[in-house]
C-alpha cells in the first residue's frame, strides 16, 4: 500500500500502482452519457490516464483543464480523466469549463478501476475516493510512466506524463 498525505496527514491506499513495463489491469467504467466504456474502446490509442479524488476540488479541477490544453497537441493519444464522482458532476464540469479534449471516466458502480490499479484510499477523509495519479500506457497497453502523487493538494508532473509518450 502507498503512502501519501492530504494536508500533511499521512493517508494509506489499498496497493500500489501497476509497475511500469507490465500490462495495464484492465478496466471498465462510465462515461458521462453513462456508457460503460473498457480498455478496449481505446485498445488502438496511448493513454493517460488523470485520476483524481473529485472534479469538485481545486487541483482536480486544475489536472482536467491542463490536460484539455495539452491533449489537443497529442498524437494518437487519448487522456482519460477518472475519478469516483457521479457522471452528472463530470459532465456539468466539463460543459462549463469547455473541456472538449479529454474523456471523462468514473468508477463510481464498482470501485473496481481504483482496486486493480492500486489507489482506493483505504484511510483518511477521502476514504474510498481515488488517489491522484498519472498512468501513461502505450497502445499495447503497456504501462510507459505512473506518478502517485505524495501529497494530494499537489498537481501531478504533467511534463513526466508527456515526455514517456515521446
Amino acid at each position: 500500500m502507498a503512502n501519501v498525505t492530504l494536508g500533511g496527514t499521512p493517508v494509506k491506499t489499498i496497493g500500489n500502482l501497476p509497475e511500469i513495463g507490465s500490462i495495464a489491469p484492465e478496466f471498465k467504467l462510465t462515461n458521462t452519457e453513462l456508457k460503460d466504456l473498457s480498455n478496449t474502446d481505446f485498445e488502438t490509442s496511448r493513454l493517460v490516464l488523470n485520476i483524481f479524488p473529485s472534479v469538485d476540488t481545486g487541483t482536480c479541477a486544475q489536472s482536467i483543464r491542463t490536460f484539455n490544453e495539452k491533449a489537443s497537441q497529442l498524437e494518437n493519444t487519448k487522456v482519460l480523466c477518472i475519478s469516483k464522482d457521479l457522471p452528472f458532476a463530470m459532465a456539468r464540469f466539463c460543459g462549463a469549463e469547455g473541456i472538449e479534449n479529454v474523456v471523462s471516466l468514473s468508477d463510481y458502480k464498482t470501485g473496481k478501476f481504483g482496486d486493480d490499479y492500486g489507489l482506493t484510499f483505504t484511510t483518511g477523509a477521502f476514504e474510498t475516493l481515488l488517489s491522484r495519479c498519472i498512468v501513461v500506457i502505450d497502445k499495447d497497453g503497456t504501462i510507459l510512466h505512473t506518478e502517485q502523487v505524495s501529497e494530494i493538494a499537489n498537481e501531478p508532473n504533467y511534463n513526466a506524463a508527456l515526455e514517456a509518450l515521446k
